[in-house]
């Protein structure tokens, strides 16, 4: 029997917002990850022809990084907006803009066609993307956090994280079936633009499902109480500075492991050991386990709390990635998915399961868009976004040894570890008979 099975009341109703929060952030991510897919395999070749690979490799992932430093641009203009006009509209620009900047990059002729302007090109592009996701996470999360029940936050919001999940396995998938259907010389020609021209059809399919969600009763309530304020984003500097705090550092040890596992592996492999497959392959298994283990996680989250959960997977990922590097130079790639499912379903989805709701609870319902979309675009620029291009350089910095790499880890999981305990937890305080204020219940 599944956690869904087992509350059908509580789902009456809702299950329009689990699927509108799902296949939104599956399409967005699909595109985003289409991109880190092809950084790593195919860009470096294709945009940025070089005699040195590394450095060629380093470009690409520097492109990559342009995508993560405008998501708080996004997520600042989303949240003003979506502060004080409706979490809804904001959705569906974000994915009309994400589908449409996939599919430029689909159709972008390479450097060898028309030089420098192919670069410019992928770079707006590129930054297009960064708008659309920075807009895109924190409507998502709050779609379905603040549609959910008392006690089933973190189960609701896992949702809107599976769709990540579900959109790098989309992604993963289709690179390994457009590999698998053709040859190294049809792959580099024109093979690698069929996942990025796919995504039209993907936008349809998420903005049917979303459009037909309205806004949560608290949101609405606000509205009519004429409570929504004038500049929500400097309120939340002013006012709910240390919730902001709270959330960037929670963003830092979870996204940097996601980088090196879902993008930097793969180059590195591919470099390395001349394996392309592998670890696409091991993402997709990856992704695929973790449409299960998000909610289950999220679920968990909601029974014992976030933080004694997001401390224990903060301190796992800073042991496990020194062993990780040491079996991506000399173990049996055979076994890459178990380190895979160690790393991201056990680990890094523990973290990630329960983070919309967690990011959520740090913020009052006036200020909570622009609050959890600040944070959590600001914490993804500073680890995500540029972990696989400093890791790049890192390798190089370190004589090609990757120490230097699980030492930046092994910091950023320093500094979310200080995060998660300054972090409000109503659910672990409730559960310990400790004073709380819920600021869901507060303002519903």
């Amino acid at each position: 029997m599944t956690v869904l099975e087992t509350r059908p009341p509580v789902l009456h109703g809702k299950k329009r917002v689990l699927a509108a929060a799902f296949v939104g952030t599956a399409v967005e991510w699909y595109d985003f990850y289409a991109y880190g897919t092809a950084a790593a395999l195919i860009f470096n070749a294709q945009f940025f022809p070089t005699d040195s690979p590394a450095a060629g490799t380093l470009a690409s992932f520097g492109t990559f990084a342009v995508g993560f430093i405008a998501r708080p641009l996004g997520g600042i203009i989303a949240g003003h907006l979506g502060d004080r006009i409706g979490r809804k509209a904001l959705l569906a620009v974000s994915l009309v803009l994400m589908g449409l900047a996939s599919t430029g990059i689909g159709l972008l002729p390479n450097y060898a066609s028309i030089g420098m302007a192919a670069v410019i090109g992928l770079v707006i592009l590129r930054l297009l993307q960064g708008l659309a996701c920075g807009a895109e996470w924190g409507g998502s999360a709050l779609l379905s956090v603040e549609h959910a029940p008392r006690g089933l936050r973190g189960f609701f919001g896992s949702f809107t994280q599976v769709g990540s999940a579900a959109g790098m396995l989309l992604a993963t998938g289709s690179f390994a079936l457009v590999q698998a259907l053709t040859t190294d010389e049809q792959f580099q020609a024109y093979g690698w633009r069929i996942p990025f021209l796919a995504s039209a059809l993907l936008v349809g399919v998420g903005l049917y499902i979303r459009l037909g969600v309205e806004d949560a009763p608290a949101f609405k309530k606000l509205k009519i109480e004429d409570r929504v304020v004038r500049a929500p984003a400097l309120d939340v500097v002013r006012h709910e500075w240390r919730g902001l705090l709270v959330t960037i550092g929670l963003r830092l040890a979870q996204p940097g492991l996601f980088a090196i596992l879902a993008i930097y592996m793969i180059g590195y492999l591919a470099s390395r050991r001349g394996d392309s497959t592998s670890g696409v392959a091991a993402v997709a298994i990856g992704s695929a386990i973790g449409l299960a283990s998000g909610p289950l996680w999220g679920w968990a989250s909601d029974k014992w709390g976030r933080r004694p959960i997001a401390i224990a997977a903060i301190i796992g990922i800073a042991v496990f990635i020194w062993p990780f590097f040491w079996f991506l130079d000399h173990g049996s790639l055979v076994l890459l998915p178990v380190m895979m499912i160690l790393g991201m379903n056990i680990l890094h989805d523990a973290i990630y399961g329960p983070q919309a709701a967690w990011f959520a609870e740090q913020f009052p319902v006036h200020l909570r868009y622009s609050g959890v979309s600040m944070g959590c675009q600001i914490g993804t620029v500073l680890s995500g976004g540029l972990t696989p291009v400093i890791a790049a350089a890192l390798l190089l910095a370190a004589g090609n040894q990757p120490w230097l790499i699980c030492a930046y880890i092994t910091v950023l999981c320093a500094l979310s570890f200080v995060a998660a305990l300054a972090a409000k937890d109503p659910i672990h305080d409730r559960l310990k008979g400790r004073p709380t204020i819920d600021v869901f219940e507060e303002n519903q």
